[in-house]
């Protein structure tokens, strides 16, 4: 299964919580996990809370730690280093239990989807695993 994602921004995140939660209640599957990736080496899947304030802050920190002219050598092939950069400090994926047919997430946790050399259109794996 996979989701379809249109960017809009060079950097945002994207909360896909809903849309990952309904592709495990199609799935039947009561006990076992959810794995949520993506194959692009610009984008990021992670799970945090969803506050307005603390998507800016990670936005924020990201533009700080990578910044986007520091004359990284992979800029020579495409100008997007910075981009493949906050990728990896991000990762790509996330393994989330799934038990009596729910995702367990915390109670202020979200699932997002995070561009970081966009406007694109992107997908986003999700593979289910039932527990035997």
């Amino acid at each position: 299964m996979f989701l379809d994602i249109k960017t809009n921004e060079r950097m945002e995140l994207i909360d896909i919580t809903n849309d990952v939660k309904e592709q495990v209640s199609k799935s039947g599957v009561e006990q076992g996990i959810c794995v949520v990736s993506t194959p692009h080496t610009t984008t990021s899947v992670f799970v945090n809370e969803k506050e307005s304030g603390l998507r800016f802050d990670i936005l924020n920190l990201l533009e700080r730690l990578v910044s986007p002219s520091a004359g990284y050598q992979h800029d020579r092939i495409d100008d997007n280093a910075d981009s493949h950069l906050k990728a990896v400090l991000l990762g790509s994926s996330e393994t989330i239990p799934i038990i009596d047919g729910k995702l367990v997430l915390g109670t202020w946790q979200s699932i997002f989807f995070a561009e970081m050399d966009g406007p694109r259109h992107r997908k986003v794996n999700i593979t289910i695993i039932r527990q035997n």
